[in-house]
Order: C-alpha cells, then sequence, then structure tokens
C-alpha cells in the first residue's frame, strides 16, 4: 500500500505548472481527503494507511502536514524525484479523477464543502475520521 505522502506527490505530479495549476498545503488535503474517501466507497480499500483528522480547516493527514508544512499558503512544486510505481493501478486512477474533478476547485471552496460534508461535520475537532463515516458518505456520492 502506498503512503499518504506517496499520494501526495502523486497528486502534485499531476500539476500543469505553466499552465498556472498550482496546489497549496490546504487544497493537497482536501485531494488526499477525497482519494480516501472514493477509494474506500469504490475497492472497500483505502488508498493510505495515515489517519486523517477533523481539524479546524477542513480533513487534514498530519503525516502528509509535517511533510509540506513549510509550504505554508504557496504553491507545493511538482516533486523532483518521485516512483509512482509504488501506487497500485486502481489507486492511481481513483487519485487522476479525483484531481480532474475536485482539481478544479480552490482550497477555500474545497474547505468550505468538506465542512459540509459528513466525516468532517460528525466528527470532534482534532480527532480521526473514520474509515467507516468516509465509506458510508462517499458510497452516497458514487451511487
Amino acid at each position: 500500500m502506498a503512503t499518504a505522502n506517496d499520494i501526495a506527490k502523486y497528486l502534485l505530479s499531476l500539476t500543469d505548472e505553466e499552465s498556472g495549476e498550482l496546489i497549496s498545503h490546504l487544497k493537497l488535503q482536501k485531494l488526499l481527503y477525497y482519494c480516501q474517501g472514493f477509494a474506500l466507497a469504490l475497492t472497500g480499500k483505502p488508498m493510505f494507511a495515515e489517519r486523517i483528522e477533523a481539524w479546524q480547516h477542513g480533513p487534514v493527514v498530519p503525516d502528509v502536514w509535517q511533510e509540506y508544512r513549510g509550504y505554508g499558503s504557496s504553491a507545493i512544486p511538482k516533486p523532483e524525484v518521485f516512483d509512482p510505481t509504488v501506487i497500485e493501478d486502481s489507486m492511481k486512477e481513483i487519485a487522476i479523477d479525483v484531481y480532474t474533478v475536485y482539481g478544479q476547485y480552490s482550497a477555500w471552496r474545497l474547505r468550505d464543502m468538506t465542512h459540509n460534508e459528513n466525516p468532517w461535520k460528525n466528527t470532534k475537532l482534532n480527532e480521526v475520521i473514520s474509515h467507516g463515516s468516509l465509506t458510508e458518505f462517499f458510497k452516497d456520492q458514487v451511487a
């Protein structure tokens, strides 16, 4: 299984920096949340093992937050070194779909969207958003 940081790097590798596509740390966190939710709903398996927590500005993967926190609200560049073969093809397809659908939104729009969704709304601040709540919510989204 890929790590959340592997998925983060994969999402970052999808950006077209020359056309102005940029991913901030806030946006990356929300894309990871959607990747995990849709992976659970579509395959019954998590995309990554790391936990997602309900933070003030929405869902956050603490391990990825640590990795990229130095960027603040600035764009995170594409990874210079990255091996996409560590990610299963089925998970790459989900990540591409998430990036295509949700990557078009701003970080703050994604933040607002997650604040209106049950996995974040029904989890106490700074607690883990359960796989069960993600699966239940996202199964309705794909149905």
